[in-house]
């Protein structure tokens, strides 16, 4: 078992070569949005993104400190962002969904200041970073769609360290289920009111800066309130209203333009 998140070695993944591959609609829909990308610009994804692999769950596809030569796109599955302490205890810092670009800032960083570990079985696409540079300067629109989704992501950032400096227990955690079920919303992966969740009290924990006690109380807390109710991975919201409002939710921090964008309401 893997110690909190944390690769002991490389295991490795099976590489499929495609002369071309159908890049899921998650990713064209996280990177589609306001300036819908055109045909053209959607055949050179789909031929840059040639390379895809399955990674078991719980590996790490980046290390911090790591100098990789490939950027990554989230296919399918769910991973997270995250630091390791002295000693360590771990901070996750972000969950990434299908669609994201988990080293988007390799571009101009060149070095990771933290690791990216699978939470579920992922497929992954992969590659060069520099590709990336050359499809920016053909396409002026997917520039300004990597360019909207960083802001995106540095809002998320903000109200997760609001959430850990400000925001009790309680509401730390139905911020996040309500982040979580919009992003899925946006990409199509939130059915009705519920939704996969394969996160761990574990995980839930290190990402809202609780002990697994904490979390669990706090989960017991609000299926008692009857706003969720969380089985076998999968996450249903019963009063959606109700669990906004306990948040203190407000989504216009992810509501970015885009076709399909977060906020859709189902209740």
């Amino acid at each position: 078992m893997l110690k909190r998140g944390v690769c002991n070695s490389r295991t490795p993944v099976r590489l499929f070569n495609r002369a071309r591959i159908a890049v899921t609609d998650a990713f064209f829909r996280r990177f589609g949005g306001a300036a819908a990308l055109s045909a053209a610009d959607r055949h050179v994804l789909e031929d840059a993104l040639r390379r895809v692999r399955q990674v078991p769950s719980r590996q790490d596809l980046v290390r911090e400190g790591e100098r990789p030569s490939d950027s990554t796109v989230l296919l399918e599955g769910f991973a997270c962002r995250y630091k390791l302490l002295p000693g360590g205890k771990r901070q996750i810092m972000a969950f990434l969904l299908p669609g994201d670009i988990c080293d988007l800032q390799l571009l101009i960083l060149r070095q990771m200041d933290h690791s990216i570990v699978t939470l579920t079985p992922c497929r992954v696409a992969s590659f060069p970073r520099m590709t990336i540079d050359s499809l920016c300067q053909l396409s002026p629109a997917l520039l300004r769609e990597l360019w909207r989704g960083t802001l995106v992501d540095a809002a998320i950032h903000r109200q997760w360290i609001v959430s850990l400096g400000r925001r009790s227990p309680y509401e730390r955690v139905a911020h996040l289920f309500c982040e979580l079920i919009h992003r899925l919303q946006a990409i199509g992966m939130a059915s009705g009111s519920q939704f996969e969740f394969p996160m761990t009290q574990a995980d839930l924990g290190d990402a809202v800066g609780l002990s697994v006690v904490h979390v669990n109380r706090t989960l017991q807390q609000m299926r008692a309130d009857g706003l969720i109710a969380l089985r076998a991975n999968v996450l249903k919201v019963l009063d959606w209203p109700r669990l906004k409002a306990a948040a203190r939710f407000d989504a216009a921090f992810l509501r970015d333009g885009s076709a399909g964008a977060a906020g859709t309401e189902w209740l």
